[in-house]
């Protein structure tokens, strides 16, 4: 049966304003070498993420996105003028760089926003096992701020680098970004890992994880495995620690904006009220929202 949707915070979206950011990872001569890229490589504004009524986007959490990384701040400035509806910003901040406390601070001064990202990605392990990670994950507990992790759930060493963390800094929130590039149900090992992994994530309480970015995988994505990530998700987590998110604009490359909203709303075996915590209550409270 279709869920309502009604009212949605979404914690995973990106606008872009071509003229005054960088964004060299759009540049058509710059990796990723999409052949789509072209449908994302252009101004995206807070209007392109309007919901019909009576659906309605209440809030959302916008993720940094190469706007400006020596100076980050930039990013954050453009989007506290202009846009209109209640969010928050989870900044770049290069947690391996000499100026990240610098970085810190100056962001810090931003009413908006609420945490940093770092794509760990393939450099995940000897990130978060560098000599400074303490350093640099103390500072983001001390001044209040989160954490949003981008890498994979298979990669064993970097979990368990991350749960080492998180369980020393304990009143950090940390969420894993895009299901932690959750494998296909056919990858029959990797999707082992994968579950075995979240295991271990979820023994710690100030670990969420948002559930987005299904295009990066497959632009042909299916709703089923979705709903099978989804479920193993809330099995694992619980349903106050998983949040669902679009990856806006990126998630053009498979469908509208309210496409994937509707798509969303129609999966099986969620209850009103779980699927009211993972599009709306989760992400209020993981990202400090009003």
């Amino acid at each position: 049966m279709t869920k309502i949707l009604n009212k949605i915070i979404d914690p995973h979206l990106h606008i872009f304003n071509m003229q005054k950011g960088d964004y060299f990872w759009l540049k058509p001569q710059s990796p990723p070498f999409w052949p789509d890229k072209h449908l994302i490589n252009k101004d995206f504004i807070e209007a392109d993420v309007m919901l019909n009524p009576p659906n309605q986007l209440a809030a959302f959490v916008h993720i940094e996105a190469g706007f400006d990384n020596q100076q980050p701040w930039r990013e954050i400035d453009w989007l506290e003028q202009h846009c209109t509806l209640p969010f928050k910003s989870v900044a770049f901040a290069d947690i391996t760089a000499a100026t990240f406390a610098e970085h810190i601070h100056l962001l810090k001064q931003r009413q908006s926003v609420t945490g940093i990202r770092h794509l760990l990605d393939d450099q995940a392990e000897s990130i978060l096992s560098s000599p400074l990670i303490h350093r640099t994950f103390s500072l983001l507990a001390e001044l209040e701020l989160s954490f949003d992790a981008q890498m994979s759930l298979v990669d064993s060493r970097a979990v368990e680098l991350l749960v080492a963390l998180a369980s020393q800094h304990k009143t950090m929130g940390i969420i894993i970004n895009h299901a932690g590039w959750a494998p296909e149900e056919n990858n029959v090992n990797a999707r082992k890992q994968w579950k075995l992994n979240l295991a271990k994530i979820a023994k710690c309480e100030n670990i969420a994880i948002k559930l987005s970015g299904w295009e990066m995988s497959s632009r042909t994505w299916q709703p089923q495995h979705v709903s099978t990530v989804i479920q193993d998700c809330l099995t694992l987590l619980g349903e106050t620690r998983v949040m669902l998110a679009s990856n806006f604009p990126l998630c053009l490359f498979s469908m509208s904006y309210t496409e994937l909203w509707n798509t969303y709303a129609e999966l099986p075996d969620i209850s009103a009220q779980c699927f009211e915590n993972i599009i709306f209550s989760n992400a209020k409270h993981w990202y400090s929202l009003n």
